[in-house]
């Protein structure tokens, strides 16, 4: 295959992958929007506290275990 043909063929594959994006996003498929209007999920201060003292409690408890 030669250069120039080969060119000529990326181009055309271009082209069709182009029409068919056109087509999907006239159908409304592959669009990006903006997720819900769910708000971001924060955690407070304290929960993180909480949560981080449970994890440290498994963690001693599995070396606690393993040191048997």
């Amino acid at each position: 295959m030669s250069e120039d043909s080969f060119l000529s063929y990326i181009d055309a594959e271009i082209s069709l992958l182009k029409q068919a994006r056109a087509l999907l996003a006239e159908n409304g498929i592959g669009t990006r929007t903006q997720s819900s209007s769910k708000p971001k999920r924060t955690m407070s201060a304290a929960a993180r506290k909480r949560i981080a003292e449970a994890q440290r409690k498994r963690w001693a408890a599995l070396r606690k275990k393993a040191a048997k």
